[in-house]
């Protein structure tokens, strides 16, 4: 009981650390890219160019497929919600956040994938709400940017839903221990990826 009252204060902790960050707004700086092929698929282009938004979304998909087929479906669903959600926020405000948000999304999520946290689907709902409309604020304030509006956020949405979809599908699939292995090894890849991220924007201010 001890082990898990401590567990749920230090969850609480990190979403009131990763909201808190979300409050000191810096210049935001989008990976646009330009396909041809109209707003939508720029949207769709921009999640899987930056990674950025694209690996805490990888991340929270595989989380949720190592908790099981109910908590896949509630991240497929919940999460590109959420996104679409802060999407509105940020196309209406162009409110840029500040690279922290990117770092904590890259520590936490992957961290709960790298130890297979035992979550329950309450807090798998919460992160991916927290996750959604923190990075979808940014992608709306990109879209903004590039005017590519609203059609170019539901490119964005759109390519989180099949993303969630096909990573948590193929990590609930997964029978074999070893192959969970391998699933928190790359959630550790991420957590060392958010590390480079914060050495690099650490970098020119020591």
């Amino acid at each position: 009981m001890k082990a898990s009252l401590g567990h749920t204060t230090a969850l609480r902790s990190l979403f009131v650390a990763a909201l808190a960050l979300a409050l000191a707004p810096t210049d935001a700086e989008a990976h646009l890219v330009t396909t041809g092929l109209g707003p939508v698929f720029d949207g769709i282009g921009h999640l899987f160019l930056t990674p950025e938004d694209l690996l805490p979304a990888l991340a929270l998909a595989l989380f949720a497929g190592l908790r099981g087929a109910e908590a896949g479906r509630s991240a497929l669903f919940v999460l590109p919600a959420a996104w679409l959600a802060g999407g509105l926020i940020g196309l209406a405000s162009s409110a840029s956040l500040p690279i922290w948000v990117t770092v904590a999304s890259f520590l936490i999520v992957g961290g709960l994938v790298a130890a297979d946290a035992r979550l329950s689907r309450r807090w798998l709902i919460g992160l991916a709400v927290v996750l959604g409309l923190l990075h979808g604020s940014m992608n709306g304030a990109a879209m903004a940017e590039a005017r590519l509006g609203l059609l170019g956020l539901l490119g964005i949405t759109a390519a989180v839903f099949v993303l969630v979809a096909l990573a948590a599908g193929l990590v609930v699939s997964l029978r074999r221990p070893w192959t969970r292995i391998a699933v928190r090894v790359a959630g550790s890849w991420i957590v060392a990826t958010g590390l480079l991220l914060l050495g690099w924007w650490l970098g020119p201010a020591s």
